[in-house]
């Protein structure tokens, strides 16, 4: 396969693409054609600006990495792209590592991660498809180009379908055939009488002649993979777990079939047969492979579930008439109509109608949102009773949730430092175990009790099947895959799995004020009427003053008059007064002036009725305003940006959780103390310009240790890079924010608490795993070796080797799939 590969990549008709980044002219194009024309093997160049690639004609062999090479001399780069491989045939961890070395070695591969439990492997560099395809290959797996442009999840389903159809199938044989020979041979140790009745009916050689016959069936058709998979792998000098199972299963039936027809060959005292052990090994294995297939499954329910929001069909406005088209066909500037209790088909602007629309699946918020025209929808939103007509502004892998799906199977695939450690041991672990295993042999024969070689080969046989490395393999990827899954249902996106290791070491969590902790915008607070006036007729003459300032103090107030349905009266005669505040004419003649105290103090106004709301508003950080109407006093006003009704309780959750909470503002000090006074805040940092924000990120760092820094994506993107952990805060909108780690849906803080619970339970939950991998593997070799003989005179069965290899990888899986069921500390923040 992989010689075929390479020789079409350099075929005379080969055409190879490279997408090149900094050309801004024709030159530019002239430069890049010249510097690839000399390279040998090269046909014809041809250079596009608009679409920045270069296609190059081969005329015979040509290296790829060598066009590479010469793109960058000229001073130009060669953008590095990501394909995605899945790979067929790995099982344990280091398959794993092997795949992964393999793609490294490929001249253009920058980055090579590999996945067990999604059997994925995604490489950035500039290598070609079909030198990666050649080099998995070479190492002894199948790969294939997984084309990520388009949904292949119902294809993958059946085939994943058709891989568990297949386990099941064959562990059905497996049993059926290995039962008979299990109860023939091990019957007498568990049954009195049972050998004699063997010995007395079908005799104890023909037993064994049958037995030759199921077990020999039972490894040349279910166990037949073991083989066709192990034995090259060992000749390669790179063996896997299938290796282990193919060479422990192979000497125990050899062994066995020596014992049967040629027993004279073998030294007195040591004819026996083990052929119970190679059918029930084989089994057992078909077992645990097949719940682990089951179980893996389950791990990747979120994605489905995420494809599944999407809706099949969208009623388009096409020539003045609605027709129904698949999704796939609606573009940019549809107008489409969406009908009550339907999906929303793809993110757009309502043009027409209003409704409420179940946003929970993005957001984990579960109270519907109002939607009027001019309002967005996202695609696979739920649209309650109403009915509503959109305009689409983002279709195909462009909408929100194509992104949102895009960024879980990253967060999937992805490989965090934890993991990294386990790599380095499985890569050596089989070899050491085949060593182990050899050494254990010997050691048997030559010290070990009459009949020698039996023990030793018994318990070599038991060494290897009991050391398979299959749960290490699956102990974080799992996690992770279930993890990452359960917190896009409550609107946490994980964009870097590192991030899920480093949220739960946070000591501080940094929180930007506007727009994090409030609403980010002013609104009016308080507005309170001195005796004898009345509110609305206040808030409406205060509002028809304000109307004509384009200050946000003022688009407050006339934004509340506005909400209460207030008419504002007529405005005559506006002016301001400088350093003091406005006054105008309204309505009937009535005089309107409003400022600070200072400003009435000088209109020889008492403020002192005012002075317990004046204190109050003062501890909350809020700047009164005074406003008189016809020389009177009548009311005090506050405009502020709003604290929002989730802040309290999501850093209530955080103290729970352990951590310190700071602000970083750029309020002023008295304003922002106030502020954390009436949250609970531990540390403030005020008066922060929006590039000191990285220092203040420095200085929490130096001063607690690992920080979390929450910001709104955008303009604090410095602090979100700077910070161990950024998580972006936002409704949506900010879910491609490349600076962030973590996106929290919700726009609420209560996402904060939630991720970082999340991140201490499934790190939690790969500790678990490693330590019964590791813990099991460790403890048990020695056992299977047969330390415990000579003391207590036990030994370990292969039989049941196999049934505890089986299940650790079941329990690991097991475990993993726990965190499905993972409760957040703020349940009103998810759903």
């Amino acid at each position: 396969m992989s010689e075929s590969k390479i020789q079409h990549n350099s075929a005379p008709t080969a055409t190879i693409s490279l997408p090149i980044e900094g050309m801004t002219c024709a030159s530019c194009v002239g430069r890049v054609e010249a510097a690839l024309s000399k390279v040998e093997g090269v046909n014809t160049v041809s250079v596009n600006l608009a679409t920045e690639r270069a296609d190059i004609q081969a005329s015979g062999q040509i290296d790829r990495q060598a066009l590479v090479q010469a793109v960058e001399k000229s001073g130009y780069t060669v953008a590095a792209g990501s394909v995605e491989l899945s790979v067929e045939g790995m099982t344990c961890a280091s398959c794993v590592g092997r795949v992964e070395r393999a793609l490294k070695a490929v001249p253009g591969v920058n980055e090579a991660v590999v996945n067990l439990a999604t059997e994925r492997a995604t490489i950035r560099g500039v290598a070609s498809t079909d030198d990666l395809i050649a080099a998995v290959a070479k190492a002894g797996y199948d790969a294939k180009l997984i084309d990520t442009s388009q949904q292949n999840d119902d294809e993958n389903a059946e085939k994943k379908d058709a891989e568990r159809a297949a386990l099941k199938r064959d562990l059905m044989v497996a049993t059926v055939l290995a039962l008979p020979v299990f109860v023939l041979e091990m019957g007498s140790h568990l049954i009195p009488g049972m050998h004699e009745w063997v010995a007395r009916t079908i005799g104890i050689q023909e037993s064994w002649y049958l037995q030759f016959v199921l077990t020999a069936l039972v490894l040349l058709i279910p166990g037949r993979r073991f083989y066709t998979k192990g034995f090259p792998a060992l000749f390669r000098l790179a063996p896997d777990m299938n290796s282990l199972v193919a060479v422990g299963t192979a000497a125990a039936f050899a062994y066995s079939v020596v014992a049967t027809f040629m027993p004279s060959v073998l030294p007195t005292g040591t004819v026996n047969v083990y052929y119970e052990a190679a059918a029930v090994i084989v089994a057992l294995i078909l077992l645990g492979r097949y719940l682990e297939a089951r179980a893996k499954g389950r791990t990747s329910e979120a994605i489905k579930r995420l494809v599944g929001l999407q809706a099949k069909v969208a009623h388009v406005v096409r020539d003045g008439t609605i027709v129904d088209i698949p999704i796939a066909d609606v573009v940019t500037g549809d107008v489409v109509e969406v009908r009550p209790g339907e999906r929303v088909p793809v993110d757009g602007e309502v043009t027409q109608g209003n409704s409420y629309v179940d946003e929970s699946m993005i957001t984990g918020e579960p109270i519907p949102v109002e939607k009027t025209a001019g309002s967005t929808v996202v695609g696979g939103t739920v649209n309650q009773t109403g009915a509503f007509t959109l305009r689409a502004t983002a279709v195909g892998g462009q909408t929100m949730l194509a992104q949102i799906i895009r960024l879980v199977e990253q967060a999937q695939g992805s490989k965090l430092p934890i993991q990294a450690v386990v790599d380095k041991v499985t890569l050596w672990f089989v070899p050491a175990v085949m060593v182990a295993a050899l050494l254990t042999f010997v050691v048997w024969l030559v010290f070990g009790p009459s009949p020698a070689l039996t023990f030793a080969l018994v318990n070599a046989v038991a060494v290897l099947i009991i050391a398979c490395p299959c749960a290490m393999g699956l102990a974080t990827p799992t996690s992770i895959m279930v993890g990452t899954g359960r917190g896009a249902e409550m609107g946490v996106l994980f964009r870097k799995g590192e991030a899920l290791q480093l949220l739960k070491d946070a000591a501080v969590v940094a929180v930007d004020k506007t727009g994090t902790l409030t609403e980010g915008h002013p609104s009016l607070t308080d507005l309170e009427v001195a005796e004898g006036f009345d509110r609305p007729t206040v808030l409406a003459q205060v509002a028809a003053v304000e109307a004509r300032s384009e200050h946000p103090i003022a688009r407050a107030i006339v934004d509340a008059a506005n909400a209460e349905g207030l008419t504002l009266p007529e405005l005559d005669d506006f002016n301001s007064v400088t350093g003091m505040g406005v006054r105008a004419i309204v309505g009937d003649n009535v005089r309107v002036e409003i400022g600070a105290d200072r400003y009435m103090r000088e209109l020889g106004l008492d403020v002192s009725n005012f002075s317990l709301t004046a204190q109050r508003l003062g501890n909350e950080g809020k700047s009164p305003l005074y406003a008189a109407i016809n020389g009177r006093l009548a009311a005090i006003i506050a405009v502020a940006d709003p604290i929002k009704a989730s802040t309290p309780a999501a850093i209530k959750a955080l103290h729970q959780l352990g951590l310190k909470v700071a602000m970083i503002t750029g309020d002023n000090e008295h304003t922002a103390r106030a502020i954390a006074k009436q949250l609970g805040i531990d540390d403030v940092v005020a008066e922060v310009l929006p590039e000191g924000k990285v220092d203040a990120v420095r200085r929490l760092k130096a001063t607690y240790g690992k920080v979390a820094f929450v910001g709104d994506g955008i303009n604090d993107a410095p602090a979100l890079a700077e910070a161990d952990v950024g998580l972006a805060i936002g409704t949506g909108t900010d879910v491609a924010v490349e600076s962030a780690d973590v996106v929290l849906m919700s726009g609420s803080l209560q996402g904060v608490p939630n991720a970082i619970a999340l991140s201490k339970a499934t790190i939690g939950n790969i500790r678990q795993n490693l330590f019964w991998a590791f813990a099991y593997n460790t403890a048990l070799i020695p056992v299977a070796a047969g330390a415990l003989y000579p003391a207590w005179g036990v030994l370990l069965s292969p039989i049941f080797a196999a049934g505890a290899m089986a299940l650790s990888s079941v329990f690991v899986l097991g475990n993993a799939l726990r965190l499905r069921g993972f409760q957040p500390p703020l349940q009103d923040g998810s759903h």
